[in-house]
Protein backbone atom coordinates (compact mmCIF):
# COMPACT_ATOMS: atom_id res chain seq x y z
CA UNK A 1 0.00 0.00 0.00
CA UNK A 2 1.19 3.60 -0.63
CA UNK A 3 1.54 6.05 2.25
CA UNK A 4 -0.45 8.94 1.68
CA UNK A 5 2.49 11.56 1.08
CA UNK A 6 3.75 9.11 -2.01
CA UNK A 7 3.03 11.75 -4.08
CA UNK A 8 6.01 13.48 -2.65
CA UNK A 9 9.42 12.15 -4.12
CA UNK A 10 10.81 10.55 -1.53
CA UNK A 11 14.53 11.88 -2.71
CA UNK A 12 12.84 15.23 -1.95
CA UNK A 13 11.08 14.46 1.35
CA UNK A 14 14.93 13.05 2.70
CA UNK A 15 16.08 16.31 1.26
CA UNK A 16 13.34 18.03 3.95
CA UNK A 17 14.06 16.02 6.36
CA UNK A 18 17.65 16.13 6.99
CA UNK A 19 17.75 20.33 6.87
CA UNK A 20 15.33 19.98 9.73
CA UNK A 21 16.90 17.05 11.86
CA UNK A 22 20.27 19.83 12.61
CA UNK A 23 19.98 19.77 15.81
CA UNK A 24 18.25 22.75 18.24
CA UNK A 25 20.03 23.00 21.51
CA UNK A 26 20.99 21.07 24.37
CA UNK A 27 17.58 19.90 25.01
CA UNK A 28 17.10 18.00 21.99
CA UNK A 29 20.37 15.76 22.42
CA UNK A 30 19.01 14.77 25.34
CA UNK A 31 16.67 12.51 23.78
CA UNK A 32 17.07 8.89 22.71
CA UNK A 33 14.68 8.57 19.62
CA UNK A 34 13.45 4.77 20.85
CA UNK A 35 13.36 2.99 17.71
CA UNK A 36 15.20 -0.17 17.14
CA UNK A 37 17.71 0.90 14.34
CA UNK A 38 18.82 3.76 15.98
CA UNK A 39 21.89 2.33 16.90
CA UNK A 40 24.11 5.13 18.01
CA UNK A 41 20.91 5.97 20.48
CA UNK A 42 20.97 9.51 19.78
CA UNK A 43 18.22 11.35 18.86
CA UNK A 44 17.63 10.87 15.15
CA UNK A 45 17.70 7.39 12.60
CA UNK A 46 19.87 8.64 9.92
CA UNK A 47 22.87 7.61 8.03
CA UNK A 48 25.27 7.55 11.11
CA UNK A 49 23.60 4.53 12.66
CA UNK A 50 24.25 2.71 9.12
CA UNK A 51 27.68 3.45 9.75
CA UNK A 52 27.63 2.37 13.79
CA UNK A 53 25.49 -0.66 12.75
CA UNK A 54 28.25 -1.86 10.75
CA UNK A 55 31.31 -1.11 12.83
CA UNK A 56 29.39 -3.45 15.69
CA UNK A 57 29.67 -6.06 12.99
CA UNK A 58 33.21 -5.60 12.25
CA UNK A 59 33.67 -5.49 16.14
CA UNK A 60 34.67 -2.17 16.01
CA UNK A 61 31.90 -1.30 18.78
CA UNK A 62 30.13 -2.84 21.40
CA UNK A 63 26.29 -3.45 20.25
CA UNK A 64 23.60 -1.22 21.55
CA UNK A 65 19.70 -1.51 23.12
CA UNK A 66 18.51 -0.46 20.22
CA UNK A 67 21.36 -1.76 17.08
CA UNK A 68 18.96 -5.00 16.65
CA UNK A 69 17.01 -3.11 13.65
CA UNK A 70 14.43 -6.00 13.45
CA UNK A 71 14.38 -6.98 17.14
CA UNK A 72 15.51 -10.71 16.16
CA UNK A 73 17.94 -11.03 18.68
CA UNK A 74 20.91 -10.64 16.49
CA UNK A 75 22.94 -8.20 15.13
CA UNK A 76 24.04 -8.11 11.68
CA UNK A 77 23.56 -7.63 7.67
CA UNK A 78 19.75 -7.85 7.89
CA UNK A 79 19.49 -5.23 10.50
CA UNK A 80 21.35 -2.94 8.03
CA UNK A 81 18.63 -3.61 5.46
CA UNK A 82 16.05 -2.43 7.84
CA UNK A 83 17.48 0.84 9.24
CA UNK A 84 17.72 1.58 5.29
CA UNK A 85 14.08 0.77 4.41
CA UNK A 86 13.13 3.28 7.76
CA UNK A 87 15.38 5.97 6.22
CA UNK A 88 13.34 5.75 2.84
CA UNK A 89 10.16 5.15 4.97
CA UNK A 90 9.59 1.52 3.40
CA UNK A 91 9.59 -0.76 6.31
CA UNK A 92 6.87 -2.85 6.34
CA UNK A 93 7.00 -3.42 10.54
CA UNK A 94 8.91 -1.34 13.18
CA UNK A 95 9.89 -1.99 16.71
CA UNK A 96 9.58 0.93 19.24
CA UNK A 97 10.30 1.50 23.01
CA UNK A 98 7.18 3.30 23.81
CA UNK A 99 7.16 5.89 26.74
CA UNK A 100 6.48 3.26 29.62
CA UNK A 101 9.56 1.14 27.97
CA UNK A 102 7.60 -1.41 26.21
CA UNK A 103 8.76 -2.84 22.97
CA UNK A 104 6.56 -2.90 20.72
CA UNK A 105 6.72 -4.16 17.02
CA UNK A 106 3.76 -2.31 14.20
CA UNK A 107 3.05 -3.48 11.08
CA UNK A 108 3.52 -0.50 8.90
CA UNK A 109 2.07 1.48 7.43
CA UNK A 110 -0.59 2.48 10.24
CA UNK A 111 -3.51 4.12 9.31
CA UNK A 112 -6.05 3.70 11.87
CA UNK A 113 -5.58 4.97 15.08
CA UNK A 114 -7.82 4.91 18.22
CA UNK A 115 -6.53 7.75 20.96
CA UNK A 116 -7.65 7.89 24.64
CA UNK A 117 -5.54 10.68 25.55
CA UNK A 118 -6.34 14.46 24.34
CA UNK A 119 -2.63 15.05 24.56
CA UNK A 120 -1.84 12.52 21.62
CA UNK A 121 -4.88 13.82 19.39
CA UNK A 122 -3.56 17.06 19.60
CA UNK A 123 -0.03 15.99 18.94
CA UNK A 124 -1.40 14.12 15.94
CA UNK A 125 -2.61 17.23 14.55
CA UNK A 126 0.14 19.56 15.07
CA UNK A 127 2.04 16.89 12.72
CA UNK A 128 -0.80 16.29 10.12
CA UNK A 129 -1.85 13.19 11.28
CA UNK A 130 -5.01 13.48 12.26
CA UNK A 131 -7.27 11.64 9.74
CA UNK A 132 -5.68 8.22 10.69
CA UNK A 133 -7.78 9.07 14.08
CA UNK A 134 -10.79 6.76 14.21
CA UNK A 135 -11.83 6.88 17.34
CA UNK A 136 -11.22 8.86 20.43
CA UNK A 137 -11.42 9.25 24.60
CA UNK A 138 -14.35 10.70 26.48
CA UNK A 139 -12.59 13.73 27.13
CA UNK A 140 -12.24 15.40 24.29
CA UNK A 141 -15.53 16.89 24.87
CA UNK A 142 -13.79 18.79 27.29
CA UNK A 143 -11.15 20.51 25.59
CA UNK A 144 -12.24 23.17 23.43
CA UNK A 145 -9.60 23.28 20.94
CA UNK A 146 -10.71 19.81 20.29
CA UNK A 147 -14.36 20.21 19.39
CA UNK A 148 -13.96 18.84 15.53
CA UNK A 149 -13.42 15.69 17.28
CA UNK A 150 -16.61 15.20 19.56
CA UNK A 151 -18.56 13.82 17.45
CA UNK A 152 -15.98 10.88 16.80
CA UNK A 153 -16.26 7.63 17.49
CA UNK A 154 -15.81 7.21 21.64
CA UNK A 155 -14.08 4.71 23.08
CA UNK A 156 -14.19 5.81 26.49
CA UNK A 157 -12.24 6.74 29.52
CA UNK A 158 -8.87 4.63 30.76
CA UNK A 159 -11.43 4.14 33.77
CA UNK A 160 -13.94 2.91 32.05
CA UNK A 161 -13.37 1.86 28.55
CA UNK A 162 -15.57 0.99 25.71
CA UNK A 163 -14.09 -2.22 24.38
CA UNK A 164 -16.77 -3.23 22.06
CA UNK A 165 -16.50 0.33 20.57
CA UNK A 166 -12.42 -0.41 20.55
CA UNK A 167 -12.84 -3.68 18.60
CA UNK A 168 -15.58 -2.30 15.92
CA UNK A 169 -13.86 0.00 14.69
CA UNK A 170 -10.68 -2.07 13.60
CA UNK A 171 -7.74 0.38 14.91
CA UNK A 172 -4.04 -1.05 13.85
CA UNK A 173 -3.01 1.30 16.87
CA UNK A 174 -4.08 2.38 20.41
CA UNK A 175 -2.69 4.71 22.06
CA UNK A 176 -3.00 4.95 25.77
CA UNK A 177 -0.91 7.08 28.92
CA UNK A 178 2.38 5.78 30.07
CA UNK A 179 3.05 7.34 33.23
CA UNK A 180 -0.98 8.75 34.09
CA UNK A 181 -3.56 6.46 34.98
CA UNK A 182 -1.16 3.40 34.75
CA UNK A 183 -3.26 0.55 36.44
CA UNK A 184 -6.04 1.16 33.90
CA UNK A 185 -3.30 1.76 31.02
CA UNK A 186 -2.01 -1.67 31.92
CA UNK A 187 -5.43 -3.00 31.79
CA UNK A 188 -6.27 -1.93 28.48
CA UNK A 189 -3.14 -3.25 27.10
CA UNK A 190 -3.60 -6.71 28.45
CA UNK A 191 -7.64 -6.77 27.91
CA UNK A 192 -6.67 -5.64 24.73
CA UNK A 193 -4.14 -8.44 23.80
CA UNK A 194 -6.85 -10.92 24.37
CA UNK A 195 -9.69 -9.37 22.74
CA UNK A 196 -7.83 -8.88 19.61
CA UNK A 197 -3.81 -9.66 19.54
CA UNK A 198 -3.56 -7.65 15.65
CA UNK A 199 -3.85 -4.38 17.72
CA UNK A 200 -0.69 -2.82 19.29
CA UNK A 201 -1.22 -0.41 22.42
CA UNK A 202 1.16 2.40 22.18
CA UNK A 203 1.84 4.26 25.93
CA UNK A 204 2.89 8.07 25.52
CA UNK A 205 2.35 11.07 27.14
CA UNK A 206 2.81 13.94 25.66
CA UNK A 207 2.49 16.45 28.85
CA UNK A 208 5.63 16.18 30.37
CA UNK A 209 8.14 18.71 28.95
CA UNK A 210 11.11 15.79 29.37
CA UNK A 211 9.98 13.20 26.86
CA UNK A 212 7.61 15.64 24.56
CA UNK A 213 10.20 16.50 21.99
CA UNK A 214 11.07 12.39 22.20
CA UNK A 215 7.49 10.97 21.51
CA UNK A 216 6.49 13.57 18.85
CA UNK A 217 9.33 12.64 16.62
CA UNK A 218 8.62 8.63 17.56
CA UNK A 219 5.05 9.85 16.09
CA UNK A 220 7.16 11.16 13.12
CA UNK A 221 7.98 7.68 12.54
CA UNK A 222 5.00 5.79 13.32
CA UNK A 223 2.08 7.76 11.39
CA UNK A 224 4.95 8.76 8.03
CA UNK A 225 5.00 12.24 9.34
CA UNK A 226 8.40 12.65 9.89
CA UNK A 227 8.72 16.30 7.85
CA UNK A 228 5.85 17.47 9.91
CA UNK A 229 7.00 16.48 13.11
CA UNK A 230 10.31 18.11 12.59
CA UNK A 231 8.66 21.52 11.48
CA UNK A 232 6.85 21.40 14.88
CA UNK A 233 9.76 20.29 16.78
CA UNK A 234 11.74 22.86 15.64
CA UNK A 235 8.75 25.27 16.51
CA UNK A 236 8.30 24.13 20.08
CA UNK A 237 12.83 23.69 20.85
CA UNK A 238 12.79 26.61 19.98
CA UNK A 239 10.53 28.44 22.05
CA UNK A 240 11.65 26.10 25.19
CA UNK A 241 15.62 26.83 24.56
CA UNK A 242 14.79 30.40 24.28
CA UNK A 243 13.80 29.88 28.29
CA UNK A 244 16.29 27.32 28.75
CA UNK A 245 19.32 29.48 27.83
CA UNK A 246 18.16 32.50 30.36
CA UNK A 247 17.55 30.20 32.84
CA UNK A 248 20.25 28.07 32.75
CA UNK A 249 22.31 31.41 33.69
CA UNK A 250 20.49 32.21 36.77
CA UNK A 251 22.14 30.96 40.04
CA UNK A 252 20.25 28.37 42.42
CA UNK A 253 20.05 31.04 45.12
CA UNK A 254 18.37 33.60 42.98
CA UNK A 255 15.37 31.14 41.57
CA UNK A 256 12.32 31.94 43.38
CA UNK A 257 10.03 29.20 45.73
CA UNK A 258 7.23 28.31 44.56
CA UNK A 259 4.46 26.34 45.90
CA UNK A 260 2.35 25.15 43.41
CA UNK A 261 -1.41 24.13 43.94
CA UNK A 262 -2.86 21.70 41.63
CA UNK A 263 -6.18 21.88 41.34
CA UNK A 264 -7.73 21.84 44.61
CA UNK A 265 -6.28 23.64 48.17
CA UNK A 266 -3.35 21.81 49.59
CA UNK A 267 -2.85 19.26 46.83
CA UNK A 268 0.54 19.65 44.99
CA UNK A 269 2.72 18.24 42.85
CA UNK A 270 5.88 16.61 43.63
CA UNK A 271 9.35 14.91 42.18
CA UNK A 272 8.31 12.55 39.10
CA UNK A 273 5.48 14.86 38.03
CA UNK A 274 5.33 16.94 34.96
CA UNK A 275 4.39 19.76 36.88
CA UNK A 276 8.01 19.32 38.92
CA UNK A 277 9.40 19.65 35.33
CA UNK A 278 7.45 22.78 34.21
CA UNK A 279 8.32 24.56 37.49
CA UNK A 280 12.37 24.02 36.99
CA UNK A 281 12.05 25.24 33.66
CA UNK A 282 10.63 28.11 34.46
CA UNK A 283 13.48 28.98 36.61
CA UNK A 284 11.45 28.21 40.34
CA UNK A 285 11.87 25.87 43.05
CA UNK A 286 9.44 23.65 43.80
CA UNK A 287 8.74 23.72 47.83
CA UNK A 288 7.40 20.02 47.38
CA UNK A 289 10.51 18.27 45.44
CA UNK A 290 11.19 16.21 48.24
CA UNK A 291 7.73 14.56 48.07
CA UNK A 292 7.05 11.95 44.85
CA UNK A 293 4.11 12.59 42.88
CA UNK A 294 0.77 14.24 43.28
CA UNK A 295 -0.18 14.51 47.22
CA UNK A 296 -2.15 16.23 49.10
CA UNK A 297 -0.02 18.40 51.71
CA UNK A 298 -0.11 20.28 54.78
CA UNK A 299 -1.36 23.72 55.29
CA UNK A 300 1.41 24.07 57.97
CA UNK A 301 4.19 22.55 56.14
CA UNK A 302 3.19 25.39 53.20
CA UNK A 303 3.44 28.05 56.26
CA UNK A 304 6.81 26.44 57.37
CA UNK A 305 8.02 26.38 53.78
CA UNK A 306 7.22 30.10 53.18
CA UNK A 307 7.22 30.38 49.75
CA UNK A 308 8.03 33.50 47.37
CA UNK A 309 5.39 32.54 45.17
CA UNK A 310 2.42 30.61 44.96
CA UNK A 311 0.60 29.44 41.34
CA UNK A 312 -2.43 27.82 41.40
CA UNK A 313 -3.32 25.29 38.24
CA UNK A 314 -7.11 25.65 37.84
CA UNK A 315 -8.43 22.49 35.56
CA UNK A 316 -12.21 23.74 34.94
CA UNK A 317 -11.62 26.76 33.41
CA UNK A 318 -12.03 27.31 29.61
CA UNK A 319 -10.49 30.16 28.44
CA UNK A 320 -10.67 29.98 24.64
CA UNK A 321 -14.43 31.72 24.39
CA UNK A 322 -14.38 34.38 26.81
CA UNK A 323 -12.96 37.65 28.14
CA UNK A 324 -14.05 37.66 31.68
CA UNK A 325 -10.84 36.81 34.72
CA UNK A 326 -13.58 36.77 37.14
CA UNK A 327 -13.39 32.90 37.75
CA UNK A 328 -9.63 33.24 38.41
CA UNK A 329 -10.05 36.20 40.33
CA UNK A 330 -11.86 34.33 42.74
CA UNK A 331 -9.75 31.30 43.07
CA UNK A 332 -7.03 33.74 43.63
CA UNK A 333 -8.91 35.63 46.28
CA UNK A 334 -9.55 32.35 48.28
CA UNK A 335 -6.12 31.87 48.04
CA UNK A 336 -4.82 34.99 49.46
CA UNK A 337 -7.50 35.41 52.06
CA UNK A 338 -6.89 31.74 53.57
CA UNK A 339 -5.97 33.34 57.13
CA UNK A 340 -3.18 30.32 58.11
CA UNK A 341 -1.13 31.85 55.04
CA UNK A 342 -1.15 35.29 56.19
CA UNK A 343 2.30 35.93 56.94
CA UNK A 344 3.54 33.93 54.12
CA UNK A 345 5.85 35.80 51.85
CA UNK A 346 4.12 34.93 48.61
CA UNK A 347 0.88 36.75 50.05
CA UNK A 348 2.74 39.76 51.68
CA UNK A 349 4.19 40.10 48.45
CA UNK A 350 1.51 39.69 46.25
CA UNK A 351 3.12 36.98 44.64
CA UNK A 352 -0.05 34.55 43.76
CA UNK A 353 -0.55 33.75 40.28
CA UNK A 354 -3.69 30.99 38.63
CA UNK A 355 -3.23 29.34 35.34
CA UNK A 356 -5.41 27.24 33.56
CA UNK A 357 -4.68 23.43 33.11
CA UNK A 358 -5.16 24.16 29.36
CA UNK A 359 -2.09 25.99 29.18
CA UNK A 360 0.26 23.98 31.59
CA UNK A 361 -1.43 20.65 32.07
CA UNK A 362 -1.24 18.89 28.61
CA UNK A 363 0.31 19.59 25.24
CA UNK A 364 0.25 23.49 25.57
CA UNK A 365 2.71 23.58 28.92
CA UNK A 366 5.00 25.55 27.02
CA UNK A 367 2.89 28.54 26.78
CA UNK A 368 1.93 27.95 30.25
CA UNK A 369 5.75 27.64 31.16
CA UNK A 370 6.60 31.29 29.48
CA UNK A 371 4.06 33.07 31.86
CA UNK A 372 5.58 31.80 34.70
CA UNK A 373 9.11 32.32 33.56
CA UNK A 374 7.57 35.95 33.12
CA UNK A 375 6.44 35.76 37.10
CA UNK A 376 9.60 34.34 38.94
CA UNK A 377 11.88 36.35 37.05
CA UNK A 378 9.87 39.61 35.05
CA UNK A 379 13.68 41.43 34.37
CA UNK A 380 14.74 38.19 32.54
CA UNK A 381 11.80 37.42 30.66
CA UNK A 382 10.15 41.17 30.22
CA UNK A 383 10.35 40.68 25.98
CA UNK A 384 9.04 37.29 26.30
CA UNK A 385 5.36 37.01 24.58
CA UNK A 386 3.38 33.84 26.10
CA UNK A 387 0.11 34.66 24.36
CA UNK A 388 2.21 35.68 20.98
CA UNK A 389 3.23 32.26 20.36
CA UNK A 390 0.68 30.59 21.79
CA UNK A 391 -1.66 32.28 18.66
CA UNK A 392 0.78 31.13 16.24
CA UNK A 393 0.35 27.56 17.54
CA UNK A 394 -3.24 27.50 17.33
CA UNK A 395 -3.02 29.03 13.72
CA UNK A 396 -0.05 27.22 12.24
CA UNK A 397 -0.19 23.97 13.88
CA UNK A 398 -3.69 23.29 14.76
CA UNK A 399 -5.49 24.85 12.08
CA UNK A 400 -7.56 27.21 14.03
CA UNK A 401 -9.38 30.60 13.42
CA UNK A 402 -8.80 32.59 16.89
CA UNK A 403 -7.54 36.16 17.66
CA UNK A 404 -6.65 35.42 21.49
CA UNK A 405 -6.00 39.21 21.47
CA UNK A 406 -9.60 39.69 21.12
CA UNK A 407 -11.03 36.46 22.98
CA UNK A 408 -8.96 33.93 25.34
CA UNK A 409 -8.02 34.19 28.96
CA UNK A 410 -5.95 31.63 30.72
CA UNK A 411 -4.03 33.33 33.72
CA UNK A 412 -4.65 36.13 36.23
CA UNK A 413 -2.94 38.07 36.58
CA UNK A 414 -0.98 38.14 33.30
CA UNK A 415 1.65 40.31 34.40
CA UNK A 416 3.47 40.74 37.40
Amino acid sequence: MLRKDANISRLLRWSILCMLLIPLGSAASDNTLGIYGNANMDAYLNDDDIAFLKDIINAKSEPTKLADANNDGKVDEKDLAQIEDIIKGTEKDLTILDSSGRIVTVMMPINRVAVFNNEQIETMRSINAKDMIVGVGSYVKDDEILSEFADYPSVGATKSPNYEELIKLKPDVVIIYATFSMTEAESIQDHLKELNPDIRVIRLDSYKPESYVNETRLMGYLFDKRIESEEFIKFYQSWMDTIKTRVDKIPEQEKPSVYYENRKPYYSAGNGTGHQQKIDLAGGKNIFSDLSGYTDVDPEAVVNRNPDMIIRVDANFKGYNTTNTTELQNIRNEIINRAELAKVDAIKNNKTYVISNQIIGNVRHFVGIGYMAKWLHPDLFGDLDPQAIHQEYLIKFQGLDCDLSKKGVFVYPETV
